[in-house]
């Protein structure tokens, strides 16, 4: 079994696609929409990971020259109104590390609502199991722009260099490399082992059960 390491300052950890595998329900609700507006499906992973306005907003596409919040809101209309299934091992690396004391941080693209739905339906678990969220509303930039992880590093005093994280996306892996977090885990949900490694993904994992090994034990007496 791999070691834990010496120190963890924080674990930061995304949402969709890592503690959640809500990215089928993300899929059928963009491909609804699209078939409802008579457009073609895009590449969807154009938005994993990514904030859906910042994609609508910058991206080439038939929603160009709309306004990005009234896109999003008719994509919502859209998508299944049905909690995600839990990513084996997230309910049980949380806990772990709020027992080795580890602070936690969800970094997320999605916003308050989706988080506490995914901690309490899915995971079973209560918003106050972690010690800090950062959704889509905290930060002017979403990823794969740092600003996420590097606001959850600040809220936390955790140095990033010493923070574990884990992530689905490329822009996600981008984000938490970009902040400074060095140790950042690929989880292979919504795309190739290559494709995170390239971002700079220091291993990938088909779920969170190999990161359990890597948190610190709280020292015993």
């Amino acid at each position: 079994m791999t070691a834990p390491v010496a120190e963890v300052s924080a674990l930061l950890l995304d949402l969709d696609g890592t503690l959640v595998d809500s990215e089928p329900l993300h899929r059928r609700g963009y491909e609804s929409f699209f078939a409802h507006k008579g457009w073609d499906l895009p590449d969807l992973s154009v938005f994993t990971g990514r904030r859906a306005v910042d994609v609508f907003a910058t991206e080439p596409g038939p929603w160009e020259g709309l306004d990005p919040e009234a896109v999003l809101a008719e994509v919502l209309d859209h998508v299944p109104d049905e909690a995600a299934q839990a990513v084996p091992g997230a309910r049980d690396l949380i806990e772990a590390a709020r027992a080795g004391g580890t602070p936690v941080a969800i970094v997320t693209s999605a916003g308050p609502a989706w988080v506490e739905r995914s901690l309490v339906e899915s995971l079973a678990l209560e918003l106050d199991s972690v010690d800090l969220v950062v959704t889509a509303r905290d930060v002017e930039d979403g990823k794969p722009h740092p600003a996420g992880f590097a606001l959850a590093c600040r809220r936390l005093d955790a140095d990033p260099a010493a923070a574990l994280a884990a992530e689905d996306s490329p822009a996600g892996v981008r984000a938490a490399r970009g902040a400074g977090v060095r140790r950042v885990h690929g989880i292979g949900t919504s795309h190739p082992r290559d494709v995170l490694l390239d971002a700079g993904a220091v291993d990938v994992h088909a779920d969170l059960r190999p990161l359990l090994p890597l948190l610190p034990l709280l020292p015993s007496g």
